[in-house]
């Protein structure tokens, strides 16, 4: 019989938590969620390469891309995790030796089986239309043809606790039956995910009574949804039962609600619970792993994600931000370089002065707390935020705000008017734009067209502007967003605008607010060609 991972945790040793990850598979299935065959490879070495123990590269046999990503992995093997393959167990009535599921199983070279069995008998008789003692009987024989073909084989007691809640004693001889087949692990799953953590204790306590007393080396593991927002705490709950492995996805993706989110799950037993998983380094790598998912994932990480997202140490409340610059861990847990991330200080009508001196320390500026004029910067920034802007997501603009404000800075251009224009000519819309810039005391009016007047107004102000600022041919706009701050106001609405910029690797956001979108525009996108001149220290013309 296959035996545990030698990394399993072991009588006497310091505890180790198998962390097995299903992101390519479970978290595929979750809203707006679609990976290629190559993202999923990309983000299967990404997880190697942090010491996760087992990868699950999907559903062999259920559809073509799937099948190129095993092809794939084991062409280029991976060099520390495990490569599962998730399949169910045999069909009712059937045999394994002519089951589709298994023969792709077989077929996809894996030398891991992760089999999904039911454990909740009204769902064996409600759902797979068969007798309880036939799914007893597909969980043993499709455990063991894994095994006798020199498979480790995870079983996956679907829908256990609510099964558990039914008829306990049916819930856990599921899982038995597996053991006694020659499973290394069986894997407790809150499929629905809405148990307590108290009902994960007890379930959990129960299979490894019962495990006890059948074959001590089998593991039990853990697999939780997240429809409650508690699969992450039911995860810890079972680890402190006794689970050997947690199961869950890299940012909490997942059918529904998600599933247990494994970077929370593996900080919290690396942070608070003293309990070994992954590499020692891989939580200092937690941040870059959880946007690098999400960026292939092409959704935007939750501003508030648990210990890596942007507003995870970001502290906004001027009482608050007086504290941190005296004590750093006086308003968070923990030191966020342990998991890749920072501290962010954000600016607001909230802010005192001390959110303007942290801002201004983090651009390597120097202020007197008790001088009139940091005094006189925390009630502009007030009236600003009063007439709409918002700088918590617009650092640059911030940055270049305060060094508008400072003595001697000097704007490096003017924009002294603008046109813009949009006629429609046959079936197509065209948009013009002309600038007028001073710059040294000369002025340039340019004129470009675009495929909308912000869009003509961007490339008007480059052409006036790259000939003079060489660096600003390298800067480009990545993201576009507007807001209505007053929708009772109809088309004469407040318009805030929001632009994400670039160069290079380097990002930043730029604010405009005005009742006019052009306007507004135009003051996002002359906050980022400065801030780009200022930060690159571009050649002056």
């Amino acid at each position: 019989m296959p035996k545990p991972p030698e990394d399993a945790p072991q009588p006497g040793a310091a505890r180790r938590i198998v962390v097995y990850d299903t992101t390519l598979r479970d978290g595929a299935q979750g809203p707006a969620v679609s990976f290629s065959a190559s993202d999923k490879v990309r983000i299967a070495r990404a997880l190697d390469g942090l010491g996760f123990d087992y990868i699950e590269g999907g559903f062999p046999g259920s559809n073509p891309k799937d099948e190129e990503v095993f092809a794939s992995l084991l062409a280029g093997p991976l060099k520390q995790a495990r490569l599962a393959a998730f399949g169910a167990t045999r069909r009712a009535g059937g045999t394994c030796d002519d089951d589709p599921n298994i023969k792709a199983l077989a077929a996809s070279g894996a030398a891991t089986w992760t089999l999904v069995g039911k454990s909740d008998p009204w769902q064996v008789s409600a759902v797979l239309g068969t007798t309880p003692n036939e799914n007893l009987a597909m969980i043993r024989e499709s455990v063991a043809y894994g095994v006798a073909l020199g498979k480790e084989v995870i079983f996956d007691a679907e829908h256990f606790f609510d099964g558990f809640a039914r008829d306990a004693e049916y819930a856990v001889e599921a899982c038995l039956e597996a053991a006694r087949s020659g499973a290394s692990w069986v894997v407790l799953c809150d499929t629905n995910g809405g148990s307590l953590p108290a009902e994960i204790r007890q379930g959990v306590e129960a299979v490894r009574l019962g495990l006890g007393e059948v074959d001590r080396t089998v593991g039990v593991g853990i697999h939780c949804h997240n429809d409650c927002e508690l699969a992450v705490a039911n995860s810890l709950e079972a680890v402190a039962a006794g689970a050997g492995m947690v199961q869950g996805t890299i940012n909490g993706y997942g059918e529904r609600c998600g599933n247990a989110n494994l970077v929370s799950v593996v900080a919290n037993l690396v942070l608070k619970l003293g309990i070994g998983a992954l590499k020692p380094d891989s939580l200092a790598r937690s941040t870059d792993l959880s946007r690098t998912v999400a960026e292939i994932a092409n959704l935007a990480l939750p501003l508030q994600q648990p210990y890596v997202g942007y507003g995870a140490f970001a502290h906004k409340g001027g009482q608050h931000v007086a504290a941190m610059l005296k004590h750093a861990d006086s308003y968070q847990h923990i030191d966020p370089s342990v998991v890749g991330n920072e501290p962010h200080v954000l600016v607001s009508e909230l802010s005192g002065r001390g959110n303007i001196l942290a801002k201004a320390r983090e651009f390597g500026m120097q202020l007197d707390r008790d001088d009139p004029h940091t005094r006189w910067l925390v009630q502009h920034l007030k009236e600003l935020e009063h007439r709409g802007y918002s700088y918590e997501a617009a650092d640059a603009s911030f940055e270049m705000l305060l060094r508008r404000l400072q003595p001697g800075y000097e704007a490096p251009w003017q924009v002294a008017d603008f046109t813009t224009m949009v006629r429609k000519d046959g079936g197509a819309v065209h948009a013009e734009a002309t600038v007028k810039v001073e710059v040294g005391g000369t002025v340039y009016h340019t004129a470009a067209s675009g495929n909308g007047p912000v869009n003509a107004l961007d490339a008007a102000l480059r052409k006036a502007l790259s000939p003079r600022f060489p660096g600003l041919k390298g800067v480009s706009l990545h993201d576009y967003k507007v807001r209505i701050l007053d929708g009772a106001a109809g088309t004469a609405a407040t318009t805030r605008v929001l632009i994400e910029s670039g160069r290079g690797l380097k990002r930043w956001t730029t604010v405009g607010c005005s009742s006019n979108i052009i306007e507004a525009s135009l003051a996002a996108l002359v906050d980022s060609f400065e801030y780009a001149q200022f930060s690159g220290k571009t050649q002056k013309p």
